[in-house]
């Protein structure tokens, strides 16, 4: 089985790469395909010259299957007219391209199962190559290996890190973890949501994810490869709890962000800084939540999930003694030299991780202390989740133990659920972008800093109503945001490097514009269109939808981020895992 998903991997990454050439269509869909039994929906976005639109063979040879182009319609976050090819009744499997006189061709796309099984495994894939310490090497990354960088073996105590027992200056070793995002540091409170995501991913799929194998050196260890991902950046997690009191430290970083040069050519020096409540209450969740995951791997990893809990209850009881120990950087570099100019992740409101954390104390101990602090941070609605909004986190993992959580009379498990589900449901009844057929789009708010992670969020929140109603509206709309995201957007992008046939090739990552290759690293999640243009990069479109540029100058919509992958990793894990359940595919 190994040799086969590497095959497989090896020959999806050839064919995207010889795609991605290919000039700009007016046909956007689903660059990779669909499900056979699944919507399949193009959208055009250039004017015709006939209503009627084509399915070809992949030579152009062949009709297969015609239909009407929808009446115009005018989008609602940019100037892009769209009409709407439906070609849902056509179920053959093959591999296909669509025709529109006066639009031209769409890019190749296949109709198939597991037509996502390419996109779930190459997603869980990036990881590896965003690993800290440790040489990624050929036979597991082909071209995009590399020497290690940042060993972090020698990492100091900042000043505003110090403590008693931890003057400034201590050394103290904290290797492994994840490049966060298109810069080389970790941060313990963006590592919360992802962990807790690619957790949550394989709680609720393990049937799926025990035989997904990436080929990564652990590949064949006994432990799924999602678990041996999930363990590279735990262990360095662990690192960052004090010893001594359980507080732990917000992240490990240099003073300043290093230059667009290859991680074995950073030589700054790396400090852990300021222990911060949001950050042990992340570590908390993830911790407990990691326990009681590892309970199933005692043989392979002993005394881990006990060392979790551990940790986790280390960690709460400190938080109960510094319950507002907000990050500040501002605050903190007029006190502390030297100054630190890295990513903040500076949460004002901690109330949300709070909730999250005792959900999974409780989920996992099964002590009914953590109760109170439910009740007391129980959010009053859904929403979907952030690095500074996790509370959604501990009400997916309520309810995925509310067979045996329904004991405690307290908890209001029938309000939570609530909550999810009209959530979800809102999401459907509000219609979505219309004129692209996608939830994603319910307001211009949708299209911010990591839009993209906006759309797959979304899609997990659908996914968790379908798993408490069995309702099928919920999957074929998470789906839609799945087509999203591999190219049915007013950008026209694919959005995952690597993959369809028109990706990013110019992504804000450092590993990718110093390595010299013309590919990007594989499998990275684009952060997506964002009108607030932070970056002062040049933008040819500048609206909601279309605010997006395909530039290494780009950090405000074309960087990567390690919690942006985590629910492309759920999504398209999910829909593989769900696709003859929900229809999408037959036996």
């Amino acid at each position: 089985m190994k040799i086969t998903a590497v095959f497989l991997f090896i020959v999806f990454i050839s064919w995207s790469c010889i795609l991605q050439s290919q000039p700009l269509t007016g046909i956007q869909l689903n660059q990779d395909g669909f499900y056979t039994h699944a919507s399949k929906i193009a959208v055009v976005t250039s004017p015709v010259e006939s209503n009627m639109f084509y399915l070809l063979s992949v030579n152009k040879k062949d009709t297969l299957y015609k239909g009407m182009l929808s009446t115009p319609e005018t989008s609602a976050y940019s100037s892009t007219t769209t009409r709407i090819a439906n070609f849902s009744a056509f179920t053959a499997v093959g591999k296909y391209i669509l025709f529109v006189q006066g639009t031209g061709y769409s890019y190749p796309f296949s109709i198939q199962n597991n037509v996502l099984h390419a996109l779930s495994l190459t997603s869980l894939k990036s990881y590896y190559y965003q690993r800290i310490s440790m040489p990624i090497l050929p036979q597991y990354a082909g071209k995009w290996a590399r020497p290690a960088g940042h060993p972090d073996t020698e990492v100091f105590i900042h000043p505003s890190a110090a403590s008693e027992k931890r003057p400034a200056n201590t050394v103290i070793s904290s290797p492994g973890g994840w490049y966060d995002a298109g810069d080389y540091n970790k941060y313990i409170v963006n590592s919360g949501i992802t962990m807790g995501t690619l957790l949550s991913a394989y709680e609720d799929f393990p049937f799926y994810f025990d035989t997904l194998q990436t080929n990564i050196p652990e590949t064949g260890n006994g432990l799924p490869d999602i678990i041996n991902e999930i363990l590279y950046n735990l262990r360095w997690m662990l690192t960052m709890q004090d010893p001594n009191d359980g507080g732990v430290y917000h992240k490990c970083t240099n003073a300043a962000f290093d230059k667009m040069v290859m991680p074995a050519d950073c030589h700054n020096t790396r400090y852990v800084v300021q222990k911060s409540t949001a950050a042990t209450l992340d570590f908390t969740a993830v911790m407990a939540q990691a326990s009681r995951i590892f309970s199933k791997f005692k043989k392979q990893l002993p005394g881990l999930s006990d060392s979790c809990v551990h940790a986790a209850q280390y960690a709460w009881q400190w938080s109960g003694k510094n319950p507002h120990l907000l990050y500040n950087q501002a605050t903190m570099n007029k006190l502390y030299q030297p100054a630190v100019t890295t990513g903040a992740y500076g949460d004002r409101n901690v109330t949300d991780e709070w909730f999250w954390a005792a959900c999974e104390l409780l989920a996992t101990t099964r002590k009914e202390e953590y109760i109170q602090e439910i009740r007391r941070y129980q959010p009053a609605t859904a929403t979907v989740p952030s690095w500074s909004n996790v509370a959604i986190l501990g009400s997916y993992t309520l309810l995925r133990h509310k067979d045996v959580l329904s004991k405690y009379q307290q908890l209001t498990l029938s309000s939570i659920q609530e909550q999810v589900i009209n959530f979800a449901a809102s999401l459907i009844s509000n219609g979505g972008n219309k004129a692209f057929r996608t939830i994603m789009g319910q307001s211009k708010k949708d299209f911010i800093w990591g839009s993209n992670a906006v759309a797959m969020n979304q899609s997990i929140a659908l996914i968790n109503a379908y798993l408490l109603t069995k309702d099928k509206r919920y999957m074929d709309a998470a789906l839609t945001n799945a087509d999203y995201i591999l190219g049915r957007n007013a950008a026209g992008f694919c959005f995952v490097t690597g993959m369809g046939s028109r990706s990013p090739l110019h992504i804000h990552h450092r590993i990718s514009i110093a390595d010299g290759i013309t590919e990007p690293v594989p499998g990275l999640l684009a952060g997506g269109p964002n009108p607030g243009m932070q970056d002062k990069c040049k933008y040819l479109f500048t609206e909601p939808e279309t605010a997006y540029t395909d530039a290494d100058c780009s950090y405000a919509s074309n960087e990567i981020a390690i919690n942006w992958n985590a629910p492309l990793v759920y999504v398209s894990g999910a829909l593989e895992a769900l696709q003859y359940e929900a229809g999408f595919a037959v036996h």
